[in-house]
């Protein structure tokens, strides 16, 4: 199978797996609307984590025209679901922190898991 092929069934794989986990297994008091908001971001992050850029809340807001509340709002979701994990990094200017997100091992195992069958 081409690797273009094997990408394009990877990132299908993975986008139903967050529908799935997201839509099925919703927090207290979300709304269907930040649920849809959640599913984007986690379509967009899996795409910049792919392309190998830092998942940073400023390059979120960049690459979405988002203000980094707006961002965090959603990523924080995210967090509390386990989907991402968060670690505090130096910022790009070397002197404060900042935070930065990968998609988390549990959701990753979850795929190999499903694309295994």
């Amino acid at each position: 199978m081409t690797r273009a092929l094997k990408t394009h069934w990877h990132n299908i794989a993975f986008n139903g797996l967050i529908l799935q986990e997201i839509v099925d297994h919703p927090l207290d008091d979300e709304t269907p609307q930040a649920r849809l908001k959640e599913i984007g971001m986690m379509t967009v992050l899996y795409a910049m984590s792919q392309a190998h850029q830092p998942l940073t809340l400023t390059n979120i807001s960049e690459l979405l025209k988002l203000t980094r509340s707006g961002a965090k709002e959603t990523v924080d979701l995210l967090v509390k679901r386990g989907m991402l994990t968060q670690t505090m990094v130096k910022n790009s200017m070397g002197r404060g922190t900042a935070r930065q997100f990968e998609i988390s091992k549990e959701l990753l195992d979850k795929l190999s898991s499903f694309q295994s069958v």
